[in-house]
């Protein structure tokens, strides 16, 4: 994962590494920093240093996801780092001076309520929110909690939505207003069946998020559903691009994107990101990846969507596309 500061020289990196550190389950959390543009990069710092297995998000004590982990940057460049691992925790760790990290917070989960699929994000007074869901939990819902003193300490974790099915990897961003963005996966069905994606969002100073809207829809979910959703705001515009799939159980093959212009209120019919449904191409690739970003903007509209896909004994590409919001 990839985060730049306001500095257009400072490039900050937090990645998961499968290292077996004598646990069940390999995975330690490593950072990195360039004050260069990325011509070189600091040595890697340790910032989980367990034997937990960190950065898996696991769903069922059979099926995880590799990747489990996001980095934000407050107003004063703090940088914030959140990760899960295989036993059920999430952790936070803080650094004020974007080299050294302090002691891993624990902020939920446990080893019957893992927490998966952490999304931080930081509003213009530096409070610091974190979002996830809980495995093992076929009815599991979103959880977000927020910390109000630079991350030192967070809040009570609260539900997001309440719903009847199951909500998987969300992700967060806050804009200029303070409103809390909310995207994620939802399926009525339980764990394994067709997903939707849904979006909803937290205005500044209300205590409820409003009522969820699907914004995948027909027109780009295909048959087997759409799940594992990006988010990224811009001047009032909110984009989400999500994976399609065309299979229930299968793989995914091309994006799903959807756009509001007016900050959230309504969105524009759901679309196909042009050419990311090729097959000759073969499938979507980052299968241990799947809950990482792929999408980013500027405050000028421009867009950039990263996707992998491969072919089994064949081949495997890097995509990038890019576009504009046609202001």
């Amino acid at each position: 994962m990839i985060y730049g500061s306001k500095s257009a020289e400072d490039v900050y990196l937090l990645w998961q590494e499968i290292i077996f550190s004598r646990g069940s389950h390999g995975g330690e959390i490593f950072f990195a920093r360039s004050i260069d543009g990325g011509k070189s990069f600091s040595g890697p710092l340790n910032l989980s240093n367990s034997t937990a297995g960190d950065g898996k998000g696991r769903l069922t004590r059979e099926r995880w996801d590799n990747g489990s982990l996001d980095l934000a940057m407050d107003p004063e460049g703090n940088l914030y780092a959140a990760w899960t691992d295989y036993e059920g925790h999430l952790w936070i760790s803080r650094s004020s001076d974007q080299a050294s990290f302090s002691r891993p917070l624990l902020i939920a989960g446990n080893g019957t309520e893992p927490a998966r699929g952490p999304s931080l994000a930081v509003d213009a007074l530096g409070m610091v929110h974190v979002a996830w869901t809980v495995g093992e939990d076929p009815a599991a819902d979103i959880h977000f909690a927020s910390s109000t003193d630079g991350g030192r300490s967070f809040g009570t974790p609260k539900v997001a939505l309440k719903s009847e099915g199951h909500s998987d990897a969300p992700k967060i961003a806050v804009d200029s207003e303070g409103t809390l963005h909310l995207v994620y996966a939802e399926s009525p069905a339980g764990r394994f069946a067709q997903y939707h994606i849904r979006y909803s969002r937290l205005l500044d100073g209300s205590r409820q998020f409003e009522s969820p809207q699907e914004i995948s829809g027909p027109g780009a979910q295909q048959v087997g559903g759409a799940s594992f959703p990006a988010l990224s705001l811009s001047s009032g515009h909110v984009f989400v691009t999500w994976e399609i799939f065309h299979s229930r159980g299968g793989r995914p093959q091309g994006l799903g994107f959807a756009h509001s212009r007016d900050g959230g209120q309504s969105f524009a019919s759901a679309k196909i990101v042009p050419g990311s449904l090729d097959p000759a191409s073969g499938l979507n690739g980052s299968q241990q990846g799947l809950l990482m970003k792929k999408l980013a903007s500027n405050p000028k509209g421009a867009l950039a969507v990263v996707n992998s896909t491969f072919k089994p004994n064949e081949f495997s590409r890097i995509w990038l596309f890019r576009g504009a919001t046609g202001r």
